[in-house]
């Protein structure tokens, strides 16, 4: 009796000893956001306080119409949109089609095929970064949609993802319904993607943000302000010789870039978690 106490008590004392360190690994990463969302706020004056002050005297919303006056801010977002949303219906079709076929379709050689598709995930996306470019060059698609958007028409992991939750679906229901008379189109727009409608959510999250979050790419293949996206904004942003040490104005363009983001997440968290927590990772 006395051994079972023991190791109950020894493991609620490890509960509690998780749960701060995860609490205090979670103070870690918010407090970052946490300064950046303070400072937008604050006047100039208020920056280099020392003490240092967290609360602003007075919320400053000038703030963020510097930041967006100070660059073609909305010319920006209109990019960025456009190209997120390009990239990430894209990424999702072509990530079904593909899926339907490797978890549906068994011809010879679709296993090797499909450890082929996924030996592209570790090849480093710097490597392939001049190959693309010369391409690019060759078609004059440089400072293009073009340039920003079909290099990422197409994403491995989707394929992934897709293809193992696709495989979940009990193939009793999907031969019912060939039965029935379902061919392949309608069996995956129809049957397929409805039940795995959390993966997709994930899917179209995950593309969005990595998209609109994207800085190296755009930086590369775009030369003029008309072409720019927000993340290299940003870098002008800073760069403005009046704006030059003016933390807040800068945080402030910052919290303009990640808002939408923030947005778009509270909406779909929903069906994030439910991917997260049944999004058939089995069937290798």
């Amino acid at each position: 009796m006395a051994l079972a106490t023991t190791s109950r008590s020894t493991r609620k004392g490890l509960d509690l000893l998780g749960h701060a360190l995860m609490a205090l690994a979670t103070l870690l990463i918010v407090m970052p956001l946490v300064w950046m969302v303070l400072t937008a706020f604050k006047s100039a004056d208020e920056l280099f306080l020392m003490p240092p002050r967290w609360l602003p005297a007075a919320p400053k919303w000038s703030n963020f119409m510097e930041a967006w006056r100070a660059l073609p801010m909305a010319r920006f977002y209109f990019n960025t949109a456009l190209v997120a949303t390009a990239v990430m219906l894209l990424q999702l079709v072509n990530g079904a089609l593909c899926a339907y076929v490797f978890a549906r379709i068994k011809f010879f050689g679709s296993n090797l095929l499909f450890l082929a598709f996924l030996s592209v995930m570790m090849i480093p996306n710097q490597v392939t970064i001049i190959p693309a470019y010369v391409v690019l060059s060759k078609l004059d698609w440089i400072d293009t949609y073009w340039a920003l958007i079909i290099p990422h028409l197409s994403s491995v992991f989707a394929i992934f993802l897709y293809r193992q939750a696709f495989l979940g679906i009990p193939r009793e229901l999907l031969d019912a319904a060939v039965v029935d008379g379902a061919g392949h189109v309608r069996l995956l727009f129809q049957i397929m993607l409805p039940l795995v409608r959390p993966v997709t959510a994930t899917l179209a999250v995950l593309t969005f943000t990595w998209q609109w979050n994207e800085y190296f790419w755009p930086l590369i293949v775009t030369n003029s302000m008309r072409m720019r996206t927000l993340p290299v904004g940003l870098v002008f942003l800073r760069a403005q010789e009046n704006l030059w040490g003016n933390w807040h104005v800068l945080m402030a363009g910052t919290l303009l870039v990640l808002a939408p983001i923030l947005v778009l997440f509270l909406i779909a968290q929903k069906q994030f978690v439910l991917s997260a927590a049944r999004s058939g990772l089995t069937g290798m």
